[in-house]
């Protein structure tokens, strides 16, 4: 039982350590692809239809080659799932477009609180009060080291609640999915990846022209360009591999709060590697939201504790009063004389 535990808590560590290394990753690899100072690759809807297509990719030589197995999803629940999923990302892309940088981290920080009132109504999850009180504690702090300026309209507005609620739903969903099919993380992403991969090609190049007014025919691609491309293409298949993965074994929320780790590692990494500038301000938000994460993990952990503890027996080895009472009319019984229930007459040795 002992090794068991070790056992799961190293493939816990290691899915967020996959997570958070490749979503920290394609960050600093998307970062060096659209900065205008170096390949101005701007199109970030399209590009993610690249990602998925490659994941699809990966999924359907893995089925192929019998490393995972393919079960059946209801294709409706595919379809509502990818439609909800890609709602997530044009809403984030049209957020960022339309509100300022400061609003959208506020939109992101959001979810958090979001998918705990979402899985309230739609699972009726409680969560205990050193778990409240830890998510504050970290969107306070990853507030203080990522808002600035915050100026908001009503389109952006309207972008970041479409944005917050689909992304929101769909970290439900990956979660719930999983359990209603007895499915695992990387084969459900196989099942959706080309759904998601084939509607984000297709309508992509339309959104990223609505955003930038570019074309992405008009792109004039490079070596090292494509080579970003590809980099990006690897590391989003451990990214989007490692969400599935870490909100099958936790839970959404887990997902959102522990999530923001890579907002620490970003900005830490873009001050080291990009000459970012990197204030007390900024130092003292990653030291709340990283206490606010080990209180987090600290809280769920004594949740988890507690609801496994054993339900104390009842006397007599769970017996009712009654069959206490008929237990001592047996011992009495075999403790007299023994009678032949036939003719009722003793028999004596």
């Amino acid at each position: 039982m002992e090794s068991e535990k070790k056992s799961s808590a190293v493939s816990d560590a290691g899915a967020w350590a996959m997570n958070v290394i490749s979503s920290v990753g394609i960050i600093m690899a998307n970062k060096q692809l659209m900065s205008a100072g170096s390949y101005a690759f701007g199109f970030a809807t399209t590009l993610t239809g690249f990602h998925f297509a490659v994941t699809a990719l990966v999924g359907l030589v893995s089925n192929a080659a019998g490393f995972s197995a393919s079960k059946d999803v209801p294709l409706w629940e595919l379809l509502w799932f990818s439609i909800v999923a890609n709602m997530s990302i044009t809403g984030m892309n049209f957020s960022l477009m339309l509100n300022s940088v400061g609003f959208y981290q506020i939109s992101k920080l959001s979810m958090i609180p979001v998918v705990c009132i979402m899985e309230w109504i739609l699972h009726n999850k409680h969560y205990s009060r050193e778990v409240k009180i830890s998510v504050v504690i970290v969107v306070i702090g990853v507030g203080v080291c990522t808002v600035t300026d915050v100026k908001v309209n009503a389109k952006g507005f309207t972008c970041a609640c479409l944005a917050v609620l689909s992304t929101s739903l769909q970290q439900i969903s990956i979660g719930s999915l999983q359990k209603k099919y007895s499915i695992g993380s990387f084969e459900l992403l196989s099942k959706t990846a080309p759904i998601q991969a084939l509607s984000l090609l297709f309508l992509g190049p339309f959104i990223d022209y609505f955003l930038n007014g570019k074309s992405i025919a008009d792109y004039k691609m490079s070596y090292g360009a494509l080579l970003f491309i590809i980099l990006s293409c690897m590391l989003a298949v451990f990214c989007n591999v490692s969400q599935y993965l870490c909100i099958g074994r936790f839970s959404a929320v887990s997902f959102q709060v522990l999530g923001h780790m890579k907002t620490v590692c970003v900005l830490t990494l873009g001050w080291l590697l990009f000459d970012s500038e990197l204030t007390l301000k900024n130092i003292m938000g990653m030291i709340i939201a990283i206490a606010g994460m080990v209180i987090y993990s600290w809280a769920m952990e004594v949740e988890k504790q507690s609801s496994a503890k054993p339900v104390a027996a009842p006397a007599m080895n769970g017996t009712t009063e009654e069959e206490t009472e008929l237990l001592k009319e047996v011992a009495k019984t075999n403790l007299a004389p023994a009678k032949d229930i036939e003719f009722g007459e003793t028999t004596e040795g």
